[in-house]
């Protein structure tokens, strides 16, 4: 599998070409760069322009962006009103959301991808009707935003009650929007379970987001090396490994003391998890 690195792992520090020259020799050919303001400011010409030279004398390739969920540059601290979400209810405020999200997605007029991925509500959101119609709208403007810069929406899977695969598929058969599906792995395990959402997600899947947990906290724990991850990968490679070429294998890891070359880590990590060996029947009967 095509192996990516989301730069989540550094999101507390300012995104320049050392991190990225980091990453590529460290093996990793791909990344996925997070917009958050105090990483990536998108807002910021000049550090936008910077990578973009970068990019184009670099191998290394720009996968997808992931959109903003907060328009500051404190990780939403400096205000509420600082979070980003598609099913706010006031036109006028999602609007300027909605624009926010265009600023970002402008990126890749820059440094070209092919994917964005969006979050559909906030975690713990409870599922509203009326929010579910104001993040069609919202999403609907967004497409053809990103569809004109050659970029395609990808929606994940994340815990609130609007994204759960199931409320996923249908708010894609309801609306008959083409948007595909990122997968993400430790939000599955703290939802329904992988195997669950995979089953129910996997037709549309164009990129994941892979990481570990407790089965309780969203803590994107690196996969062998948590004291308290608990998903399966032998397991769970059995099922991305079912379709081989639709999407990437995508680390979305958070930087820990205890891991202080967190990006050496990460290339380990690809290592490990492709040299598992195949779950088969006889491991089930062993359980």
């Amino acid at each position: 599998m095509d192996h990516v690195l989301s730069t989540h792992i550094c999101i507390q520090h300012r995104l320049t070409s050392v991190w990225l020259d980091r990453i590529w020799e460290a093996g990793i050919p791909q990344v996925e760069i997070f917009c958050a303001r105090q990483h990536l400011d998108y807002r910021n010409k000049a550090q936008v322009n910077e990578l973009g030279h970068w990019f184009r004398d670099s191998q290394l390739k720009l996968h997808s962006l992931h959109m903003p969920m907060y328009s500051d540059d404190q990780w939403g601290k400096s205000s509420p009103n600082a979070t980003l979400t598609l099913t706010e209810l006031s036109k006028p405020k999602r609007q300027e959301m909605v624009d926010e999200i265009k600023r970002a997605l402008e990126v890749a007029e820059v440094i070209p991808c092919k994917f964005a991925v969006q979050h559909l509500g906030v975690g713990g959101e409870t599922f509203d009707l009326a929010k579910w119609d104001a993040a069609f709208t919202a999403l609907e403007e967004l497409n053809l935003f990103a569809r004109n810069r050659g970029v395609e929406i990808l929606l994940e899977n994340i815990p609130n009650s609007f994204s759960s695969g199931e409320r996923l598929m249908g708010f894609i058969e309801m609306t008959h929007l083409k948007n595909g599906f990122c997968f993400d792995t430790g939000h599955a395990h703290i939802m329904a379970g992988i195997e669950n959402e995979w089953d129910i997600m996997k037709d549309r899947v164009k990129s994941t987001h892979v990481h570990d947990n407790d089965g309780k906290n969203d803590n994107h724990r690196f996969p062998f090396m948590a004291s308290d991850g608990t998903v399966n990968w032998r397991k769970i490679m059995n099922l991305l490994r079912e379709r081989d070429g639709q999407y990437p294998l995508l680390l979305e890891l958070r930087e820990v003391p205890d891991i202080p070359k967190a990006i050496e880590a990460a290339a380990e990590v690809f290592r490990r998890l492709e040299d598992l060996e195949p779950w088969n029947e006889e491991d089930r009967e062993s359980r």
